[in-house]
């Protein structure tokens, strides 16, 4: 699944100088998450990764990729995640 959802965002997030470093599915109590970790050069902040939601969140929309109910969760990469 990581990389389908890397090849379908491909480079629409290139104007945003960030790219997708990791994806991970998982339950947490009764919900499903789909986290997608950005990464950059830059620092990413708050505007970026909401851009960056707006983007990844209709692309998964529209290839289903994931059949169940998940909450997607888009967040900028800790220096300390390598």
């Amino acid at each position: 699944m990581k990389e389908k959802i890397i090849n379908l965002v491909g480079n629409k997030l290139d104007n945003l100088n960030v790219h997708i470093y990791d994806v991970v599915y998982e339950k947490e109590g009764k919900n499903n998450y789909l986290r997608v970790v950005l990464d950059s050069e830059e620092m990413i902040d708050i505007d970026k990764v909401v851009e960056a939601t707006k983007i990844i969140d209709p692309l998964l929309e529209k290839e289903n990729i994931i059949q169940e109910k998940y909450i997607l969760d888009v967040y900028a990469k800790s220096k300390g995640d390598d």
